[in-house]
């Protein structure tokens, strides 16, 4: 595994901004280390205390079971959209006429800007070849790599790219990075640098920003067939479309069946999740891979170049510049990309830590927002509040929410001994074990699910093995908790102390 330079952001020094990067972590350790203190709180009101949180923790476990349902309910219905959006003729759909005043579908460019660093040139190989298999006007596709300056290897693959596709777009660029001082060296920077030289670029040659749409694409993902048209399409359509960000749904499947059992079962997981934020728009946030206009992109003030996770950053740049207007829309087709592998079956798991960990680092928002939260007079006060409600909860939730649906049983337990010895104290461990047993029981709806989505099982693999391949989701708890709880919570004690993550390359295509 790959590690990259770090240069320290300006400005964490200050008083000020450490206290604010210190309220998450502090926040998901006062809950993680509840058994130390909730029975001093509660221990003067004896079994009483102990009998209000047992009743407490079976309502959590009902309502994770009526939640669990009703978020598989809405996998399945973006499931059902994206069959539909898939089987679609997109590029016929272009053809229809849009309207007085407005660009027409196919007015518009589409650029794919691809940051890469040691990337195998098979994997590059594959993820242009998909935006040149598109079904979209060859003269109406860009694509631009982006390398080191220094990275004589990635100018080669380049090299070797341009001219293999070069004729199947309308034009290729080669985005060379000089890594400016004061950078930390990461996807950010690149498409910080990248998206300004782009744009320079794109003007010199004549280029509307505004029907030129950028998609941040990942170098292991490759876009759908469909892709190109169903966003030109669609974003033709929008009223405020310079405002408007669109989020494809990820599926790891490019190598799924070259990866471990833990990783299989992980990257299923952020798919399913990524699939029900786009049934409820309003939580949906960028993604790793994503696509809007140039003039968004211009006018957000392009990405950070003194962060590590891109995504979720300008997505909050986006939001602080254009308020209310700002959407994130679900765009109802799949981007393919790599699961995490890595050299061995060890580095595999590894890979797929520091991935986590590397999502998870964006809790670095929270201090970012909270110093801007109240400084924008423009946006109703309402809308930044949900919104970082929204942010708080959520990575909080990362790490509590799964160690409580596991153990919170124990915990009235932990306020008061003499509480299992009552008929409630000695029923309510085998009551939540049973709540939590049937929300388990809804991954077989997922299991169902995910045998639709994935590409057909290697042929030299043996009855069983495809059986148990089902069956392996079931091992989320123990994976989750080892693959993700424990990562996040690595991230947030990181902020928490002012040791801040490294950027590592995620291996893929190995």
């Amino acid at each position: 595994m790959a590690t990259l330079e770090l240069n320290a952001p300006s400005g964490r020094s200050e008083v000020g901004h450490r206290l604010l990067e210190a309220v998450p972590g502090l926040t998901s350790w006062t809950l993680l280390l509840a058994p130390a203190w909730v029975s001093i709180v509660t221990g003067a009101m004896g079994l009483d205390g102990a009998y209000w949180i047992a009743v407490a923790i079976l309502a959590f476990d009902c309502y994770w079971l009526v939640r669990s349902l009703f978020v598989i309910t809405n996998i399945y219905r973006t499931w059902f959209r994206l069959r539909h959006a898939m089987a679609t003729d997109w590029l016929a759909k272009c053809e229809e006429p849009v309207g007085e005043g407005r660009p027409q579908p196919l007015d518009y460019y589409h650029l794919a800007i691809i940051p890469t660093y040691t990337e195998p040139y098979h994997v590059l190989q594959e993820t242009v070849r998909a935006i040149a298999d598109a079904a979209y006007p060859t003269e109406r596709k860009l694509v631009a790599v982006i390398t080191r300056e220094t990275d004589e290897a990635g100018w080669g693959h380049v090299a070797r790219l341009r001219e293999e596709f070069g004729s199947r777009l309308a034009a290729f660029y080669h985005v060379k990075d000089p890594l400016e001082p004061g950078i930390v060296i990461g996807k950010s920077a690149a498409m910080n640098w990248g998206g300004r030289w782009m744009h320079q670029v794109l003007l010199d040659e004549g280029y509307d920003p505004s029907l030129v749409l950028v998609t941040d694409l990942d170098s292991d993902y490759r876009v759908h067939r469909q892709y190109l048209p169903w966003v030109s399409y669609h974003h033709a359509r929008e009223e405020d479309r310079d405002c408007v960000l669109w989020q494809p749904v990820p599926l790891f499947h490019n190598n799924i069946w070259r990866v471990p059992t833990a990783v299989r079962v992980m990257s299923a997981s952020t798919t399913q999740w990524q699939m029900y934020l786009h049934s409820r728009p309003a939580r949906l946030v960028a993604f790793s891979s994503y696509t809007c206009s140039l003039k968004f992109v211009h006018d957000a003030g392009y990405w950070d170049k003194d962060v590590i996770p891109e995504d979720s950053r300008f997505y909050w740049k986006a939001f602080f510049s254009f308020g209310t207007r700002f959407r994130v829309k679900p765009l109802y087709l799949p981007l393919y990309g790599d699961s995490p592998t890595g050299r061995d079956y060890a580095a595999a798991h590894l890979s797929q830590y520091n991935q986590i960990k590397r999502w998870a680092w964006g809790i670095t928002d929270i201090p970012y927002v909270l110093e801007r939260l109240f400084g924008h007079a423009e946006i109703p006060l309402r809308a930044r509040l949900r919104r970082f409600f929204n942010l708080y909860v959520n990575h909080v939730n990362w790490v509590f929410l799964p160690v409580l649906l596991m153990f919170g049983a124990s915990m009235p337990i932990w306020v008061s001994t003499d509480f299992s010895l009552t008929t409630f104290g000695e029923n309510v461990w085998g009551l939540s074990t049973a709540i939590v047993t049937c929300t388990l029981a809804t991954v077989v709806a997922l299991i169902y699910l995910e045998a639709r989505m994935l590409p057909p099982k290697p042929k030299e693999w043996s009855l069983p093995r495809r059986l148990v391949a089902h069956l392996q989701y079931f091992a989320y708890p123990a994976v989750g908790l080892v693959l993700s709880v424990i990562p996040a919570l690595e991230a947030h004690t990181r902020l928490l102390f002012g040791q801040y993550l490294e950027y590592k390359i995620t291996e893929k295509g190995v």
